[in-house]
């Protein structure tokens, strides 16, 4: 994701370290390129130069700074961030309260922290999100015998025909059909609303909470 030019100064006033990496700046009065985290006194605009790496900075003629040292190339804090990022995406990729409080521990906003990871993994976070919650899906319809509503819910899902939507897209066939070919069945046993044949058919996913009572994480 490219930045602005306006969302590095920022990130420069502020010694954000979630930027570094994804560029430098340099000093033209003092001759010193600096990471956007440097705790050197903050230098006015109009003598900054941005650089997308250290080697435009060197060729410009810059020095590295020796308080932040950008001439590192192992100094990878994003690295560290985006598998932080990561560790939360996969513990609480289906319990979306506990994870929107787990992403703001990390004090870095949701734009940022989208930019982090999609530079480390090259996926956005929704679309890594709705893997796990498809993949956990899959061993649920698998191995229980539990409604494909109930998995919906269990797996993260907020919205029924985003379930069907997201699962059909990763796997190329319905929950049911899915079910069906993993058990090595041709009926998976259940009616129109994805419940076992014999149950009211549901016409909420309120419905399916209050018989489901509390969701376990």
């Amino acid at each position: 994701m490219t930045l602005s030019t306006e969302e590095k100064w920022q990130a420069v006033l502020a010694c954000d370290p979630a930027y570094d990496g994804q560029f430098f700046y340099g000093v033209q009065t003092t001759g010193i390129f600096c990471r956007p985290s440097c705790k050197s006194k903050n230098p006015k605009r109009e003598n900054v130069v941005f650089f997308d790496n250290a080697a435009q900075a060197r060729a410009w003629g810059l020095r590295p700074c020796k308080r932040c040292r950008p001439d590192l190339a192992e100094f990878q804090p994003q690295k560290e961030l985006a598998e932080k990022i990561k560790g939360i995406y996969d513990l609480y990729f289906a319990d979306h309260s506990r994870l929107r409080e787990e992403l703001k521990k990390l004090g870095v906003g949701r734009n940022r922290t989208g930019q982090v990871f999609y530079a480390h993994y090259g996926k956005i976070p929704a679309e890594y999100l709705n893997t796990l919650r498809i993949e956990s899906a899959q061993k649920l319809l698998t191995h229980t015998q539990e409604s494909t509503l109930q998995i919906a819910l269990q797996s993260g899902f907020e919205s029924l025909s985003t379930f069907y939507t997201h699962f059909r897209r990763l796997t190329g066939v319905s929950p049911k059909e899915y079910r069906c070919s993993a058990l090595g069945k041709e009926e998976a046993g259940e009616g129109r609303c994805g419940l076992p044949k014999g149950t009211h058919n549901c016409s909420s996913l309120n419905d399916v909470r209050k018989a489901a009572g509390p969701k376990q994480i």
